[in-house]
């Protein structure tokens, strides 16, 4: 896609009061026309809504990025977490259907059950093992059934500045206390949603293939190793820290728990290499340009 404006193509955002809902709203309007939807404006737990809202909206595509994600509450609330999760994704893939535009459906790891040892890839079968990961599997389902021009791009462990995230918490605190821990034996990647709205953009071409997608940056790692790259990212932007080294946790200690969480789900991002010819950078790269760009210039130092 073009960098330069490109007013032609029509963007409606769901979930924008969310952490990539806002990026992806405040970054896209640099170069489309762009309607954003906050939860009151846009409730997925509400059908009727949604299609009376849509309807009255003019699109080309629209990026769906709302979601319950709470894991542990949706364990607790399933019909909620369906309602939203599963059957609204179906709803917006109808009202897409209706005037001829492209659904982006943000999904999760989740749908994983964390078993492989080397990165999922999107032929791997999805063998959610919590409520959260159920419903979000059910609304691909819905998604890809609604037309092969959709597209379901998976994500994990989002980071940015619209919205804190963990690796917010994690330099929060080693500001504050001398000693920080965090989950040495749970592996993912950690997805950058700067990043991830331009790593969207092609998607925003109705001639690039629909289905489904991982779109993560590169790499792997624990929530440990992300938390400790962080504070090492801070040390050499001269933020002041208390605590500099994050000790570790183990997953099956984390007693307040309701859901379980899968252990490994890194993504595989060969496919969204081999279809768009970009490459993502590494979760190592992207985590020091957002304490670079983010994080320093608001630092007290």
């Amino acid at each position: 896609m073009p960098e330069e404006q490109d007013t032609a193509v029509k963007v409606a955002i769901a979930g924008a009061g969310g952490r990539l809902g806002a990026a992806l709203a405040r970054l896209y309007s640099l170069h489309y026309e762009v309607r954003a939807f906050t939860r009151p404006e846009l409730d997925l737990a509400a059908p009727e809504q949604l299609r009376e809202s849509l309807g009255n909206t003019a699109f080309d595509v629209l990026i769906n990025c709302a979601a319950q994600t709470n894991v542990d509450r949706c364990e607790t609330e399933q019909e909620e977490a369906f309602a939203i999760n599963a059957i609204a994704p179906g709803v917006l893939a109808d009202s897409c259907n209706a005037r001829g535009a492209r659904l982006i459906h943000i999904s999760t790891d989740y749908v994983f059950d964390g078993g492989a040892s080397q990165p999922y890839t999107e032929e791997d079968e999805a063998k959610p093992i919590s409520v959260y990961g159920a419903s979000k599997l059910a609304g691909e389902e819905r998604v890809r059934a609604a037309g092969e021009q959709h597209v379901v791009a998976r994500v994990s462990w989002v980071f940015g500045p619209d919205r804190p995230s963990f690796l917010d918490a994690i330099i929060k605190r080693a500001r504050e206390e001398e000693q920080v821990e965090a989950i040495a034996d749970k592996i993912s990647t950690p997805t950058y949603t700067v990043d991830t709205a331009d790593l969207l953009r092609p998607f925003l071409d109705s001639t690039t293939p629909g289905g489904v997608y991982h779109l993560t940056n590169e790499g792997a790692c624990t929530w440990q190793e992300y938390g400790q790259w962080g504070l090492d990212c801070c040390r050499r932007e001269g933020i002041p820290l208390r605590a500099e080294v994050v000790g570790p946790l183990a997953l099956a200690d984390m007693k307040n728990f309701i859901a379980r969480r899968p252990v490994y789900t890194a993504l595989s991002i060969a496919k969204y290499q081999q279809v768009t010819g970009r490459r993502p950078r590494s979760w190592r790269a992207a985590v020091a340009a957002y304490v670079r760009d983010h994080l320093a210039p608001r630092a007290e130092v």
